[in-house]
């Protein structure tokens, strides 16, 4: 079998129907777009901007002030979850190294924040940017540690 000799199942295709070659064809002179008018016109539609005399569309549109702004310097934080925690082994040193061998990060170079949802059975040594209150709890309840890494940009 070649390349030349590939071609679509029976009825998955069909041709494209060539309005305005004739009378013939079928769809012919007026293309099936009726007589005079905007929508006869090559281009019809236009813009956004143009609505015969209605407020355009962008216009009716709410402002965006105060809700839109995102400040420039806000942290986004790489969020892992307690339960996927669960990977390493007891008394293991868990820093955003082994964070990211276990491909637990989104995005390597953005700070850790440890969250609440589920628990640890094995003590841990964790070594992080930021955690919940909740999350603290049950690690040092299993009996681990908690650092935290205090970066000079924050």
């Amino acid at each position: 079998m070649e390349l030349k000799d590939l071609k679509p199942n029976d009825g998955s295709t069909k041709k494209r129907k060539r309005v305005g070659r004739g009378p013939a064809a079928g769809q012919g002179k007026t293309a099936g777009k009726g007589t005079k008018g905007q929508n006869s016109r090559q281009g019809a539609g236009g813009n956004l901007y143009r609505q015969g005399g209605n407020l355009p569309f962008y216009r009716r549109l709410p402002f965006q002030r105060g809700e839109g702004f995102t400040p420039p310097n806000r942290v986004e934080y790489n969020e892992v979850n307690l339960f996927q925690l669960s990977k390493f082994t007891a008394d293991s040193e868990v820093g955003v190294e082994s964070l990211a061998e276990a491909r637990l990060l989104s995005k390597s170079g953005n700070p850790v924040a440890i969250l609440g949802n589920g628990n640890v059975t094995v003590p841990l040594k964790l070594r992080v940017h930021r955690i919940t209150r909740s999350a603290r709890e049950k690690i040092e309840a299993a009996g681990g540690t908690v650092e935290l890494i205090i970066d000079e940009a924050e």
